[in-house]
């Protein structure tokens, strides 16, 4: 899994993207609401070390994501 932190302007608030092995978009949630989309991808268990991983990437960035 990848994921890229994507920089807000303005009103449009900081987002991250979770993104398979094929790139294929899996999640798309605020940096401040993580918990609904994570939880509906079956993700809601590893909610604290996917955030740690995402409060730590530099906006921009795609990194892989080991989970």
């Amino acid at each position: 899994m990848y994921i890229i932190k994507v920089k807000g302007i303005a009103k449009i608030p900081d987002y991250v993207q979770l993104r398979d092995e094929k790139f294929t978009l899996l999640a798309y949630f605020r940096v401040d609401r993580p918990e609904k989309s994570l939880e509906k991808l079956g993700l809601g268990d590893k909610l604290t070390a996917i955030m740690n991983f995402v409060n730590d990437l530099p906006f921009g960035q795609i990194a892989k994501l080991d989970i």
